[in-house]
């Protein structure tokens, strides 16, 4: 018999959001899932449907949301549910791999929902900051740009926020820790004359004991923290040592340079550690193997490919606006994404 719990659980897992922003994974999103986590564990299925080989994508391959077999979406809620209870009972941390790819498919969904729907900007909004380039730029030119920027700036930010409610609670979850807000850390911000305030610091992940206070670096670089940041970053683990936790640096791609080398110094003053080198190989030790799986794939390559676009110049790329798309083009490839003209308000709603 199915608890209570797991079918509560099970429903929450397919619902981001409220309102008309909400995003509901359908049946057939949720099958494609539940066959992607029984294949890389290697679990039989329950039901025949999912049994049968059907030409699926990859998690990463394909439109998003993905083409996926007609059939699939015939499945009941009860036959999905009846599946993930099996998959969970053939092993436990099926449920959370399932849950996780369930995370990152929600917000990649959300997300291409807000590029469709970001508003064009107008120049009520940034039509004052002309006077700092008027004349300088060729006119037509110059009210082009201001246009892309905004947009592009816009998008960024919502990229920014997106992530931040992705990235580290995933990460944190296959280490079996949580991600914790600034609102509830026990980790409080330290004034310049040494006393605690009411401001509370992000902990990227923190341990399932409470004791230890993880956080999460793709790279250090010289130029990735202007010198106000950076001192957020030196200052994070004397005020996790002052609230009785042990800081935990993990850089994941360990490209050496002076800020790394300070702020680890920083880390080890603390009493902390710093995890460079063996980033991966550590993170995946706390993971255990079910979701030192779901790392390898899922999160590692993804993150290591984009971190070698820092050591190059950037192609040029062609925008494109028109009626119902935005072309993205490099002189190789070409991204369209289609716009709905909708306000993209609703997709505030988290």
């Amino acid at each position: 018999m199915i608890s209570t719990e797991l079918k509560s659980h099970f429903a929450k897992t397919r619902l981001l959001g409220q309102g008309s922003g909400r995003i509901c994974l359908s049946e057939a999103e949720l099958a494609w899932l539940l066959q992607i986590t029984a294949s890389d564990l290697g679990i039989s299925h329950a039901d025949e449907v999912l049994s049968v080989p059907h030409e699926s994508p990859a998690f990463y391959d394909g439109t998003i949301p993905p083409e996926l077999p007609e059939e699939w979406s015939s499945l009941t809620v009860d036959a999905l549910l009846n599946e993930f209870a099996h998959l969970c009972a053939e092993q436990a941390d099926a449920r959370l791999y399932f849950t996780n790819l369930c995370s990152i498919l929600k917000q990649r969904v959300k997300f291409q929902r807000i590029l469709s729907a970001q508003a064009k900007p107008t120049m009520d909004q940034i039509g004052p900051r002309s006077l700092l380039e008027y004349g300088v730029m060729p006119t037509d030119l110059l009210g082009n740009w201001m246009l892309w920027r905004k947009w592009i700036f816009d998008i960024d930010n919502r990229s920014g926020q997106e992530t931040g409610y992705l990235f580290e609670p995933v990460l944190a979850s296959c280490m079996g820790g949580v991600a914790v807000g600034s609102r509830n850390s026990p980790v409080r911000r330290i004034n310049d004359q040494g006393k605690k305030t009411s401001g509370g610091r992000q902990i990227d992940c923190l341990d399932v004991d409470g004791k230890i206070a993880y956080e999460f670096k793709l790279r250090v670089s010289i130029a990735a923290s202007g010198q106000g940041r950076f001192a957020e970053e030196l200052s994070f683990p004397v005020e996790c040592k002052a609230a009785g936790l042990t800081p935990v640096l993990i850089v994941l791609d360990p490209t050496p340079s002076n800020r790394l080398t300070e702020l680890t110094a920083a880390f080890e003053a603390a009493g902390g550690n710093v995890h460079t080198d063996d980033a991966w190989a550590f993170i995946e030790t706390k993971a255990g193997d079910c979701m030192s799986t779901f790392i390898e794939k899922y999160l590692r390559p993804v993150l290591l490919q984009m971190a070698s676009y820092d050591d190059v110049l950037p192609k040029p790329i062609t925008l494109q606006w028109e009626t119902d798309s935005i072309q993205i083009s490099s002189p190789e490839e070409t991204f369209k994404i289609g716009r709905t003209g909708e306000q993209e308000d609703a997709l505030d709603e988290e």
